[in-house]
């Protein structure tokens, strides 16, 4: 049985989930837009299983914040969103310099 969500019920299982505060509300927005995209691409239905969303993608303000997080591994050789849609999925928050990533 699968029930469609629109966008204010994603962001109110985010809630329920106590990880409301895990993207910002943009953030859930391009995510949701995102994964309503992939369903279209796809052909197929996502289940929404809000902890691993929030286990397998991550939010950064910047890129400074992004190459912290992955000193020693990916950040050195990340420069700028291109060197990093080149490893991972990247989604863009408009109108900000915020992104989500992928983890990887």
């Amino acid at each position: 049985m699968h029930v469609n969500i629109n966008e204010s019920d994603f962001r109110t299982r985010f809630h329920q989930m106590e990880r409301g505060e895990q993207f910002s509300y943009e953030g859930l927005t391009a995510l949701y837009e995102y994964l309503e995209e992939l369903e279209e691409a796809c052909e197929t239905k996502i289940e929404l299983d809000v902890i691993a969303l929030c286990c397998g993608y991550a939010e950064y303000d910047n890129l400074i914040d992004f190459k912290i997080d992955y000193d020693g591994t990916y950040g050195d050789e990340c420069w700028c969103l291109e060197d990093i849609e080149e490893k991972t999925t990247v989604i863009r928050i408009a109108e900000t310099k915020r992104f989500i990533i992928e983890q990887f």
